[in-house]
């Protein structure tokens, strides 16, 4: 039995309390390598009522301490179109988040952290980081701001002023936790803590969410969510299975009235074809 609560869970119904903003700091820290501090959380998309939404995503939205939006994202089943959802949660934040008639300089700086637990891509790690930089076709340069941009907008790169995108791929992590990013990676994997774990945060997973602090209605719904988790995955993966088998029925079928068809411009009977394709004789005389 898992020692602690899944983070999904704990993102719906535990990390929204500014109590616990300590979890979320601890892990937004460790992966951008910067102190993090949470100044509140925003108005996001995480309050699905679809059934299928409310188990397979949740999202959540923080403004930090420097003004920044970091929108945290957690997606348990495949979505192929998923790229372009990081894309545009981000953007959708970048043009809600300025007010009509302020400067461009007002631009909010924006964070997309992706947790997933499908195959997303194809690529060998399972932590990848994508930023915007603007390099010379011809001097292969990396353009850069400025000393007064550097200095208005308070940024080294062109890129800090871009959203950036983080995707964590949970389910391709499948060795010893070494680093702080590593103990956390496990965590969401497993939903366990390494031992010795020094990551910041994980103390006050250790501390908060433990599943013994659950009440039994509390836990019963847990387990209830995950159960759901297991059922929708269990559904995706049959009805693709459904879908491969009839596309290649179809695509059989459809190969097999070609032939029928070359057959009866060679002049073949409706007997010899429908022996050679196995289509019935209707079928083949309506061709």
């Amino acid at each position: 039995m898992e020692s602690y609560i899944r983070f999904d869970w704990a993102m719906k119904r535990l990390l929204r309390n500014k109590a616990n903003y300590a979890v979320l700091e601890g892990l937004l820290t460790t992966l951008l390598e910067e102190k993090v501090t949470i100044q509140k959380l925003l108005e996001s998309e995480s309050n699905q009522e679809d059934e299928f939404d409310k188990y397979n995503r949740v999202d959540m939205l923080a403004e930090n301490s420097k003004g920044e939006l970091v929108l945290i994202e957690i997606q348990n089943n495949n979505e192929y179109a998923y790229f372009q959802r990081m894309l545009f949660g981000a953007s959708k934040l970048v043009t809600e988040y300025i007010n009509r008639g302020q400067g461009y300089d007002k631009v909010r700086k924006v964070y997309s952290i992706n947790i997933v637990y499908f195959s997303l891509g194809h690529g060998k790690d399972f932590v990848y980081h994508g930023k915007t930089e603007f390099v010379g076709i011809h001097e292969g340069d990396v353009l850069e701001l400025s000393p007064f941009q550097k200095q208005t907008f308070k940024v080294d790169k062109v890129s800090q002023l871009y959203p950036e995108y983080y995707i964590l791929k949970v389910n391709d992590f499948n060795r010893v936790a070494k680093t702080p990013l590593e103990e956390w990676i496990y965590y969401l994997n497993t939903g366990n803590v390494p031992e010795n774990a020094t990551a910041p945060g994980l103390n006050a997973v250790k501390e908060r969410l433990k599943l013994d602090r659950m009440s039994r209605e509390e836990l019963n719904a847990y387990y209830k969510h995950l159960d759901n988790i297991v059922i929708l995955r269990d559904n995706i993966e049959t009805e693709r299975a459904e879908g491969r088998a009839e596309g290649r029925a179809e695509g059989r079928a459809e190969t097999q009235t070609a032939i029928a068809r070359n057959l009866k411009s060679l002049g073949m009977s409706n007997e010899q074809i429908a022996a050679a394709t196995g289509l019935a004789e209707e079928e083949i005389n309506k061709l």
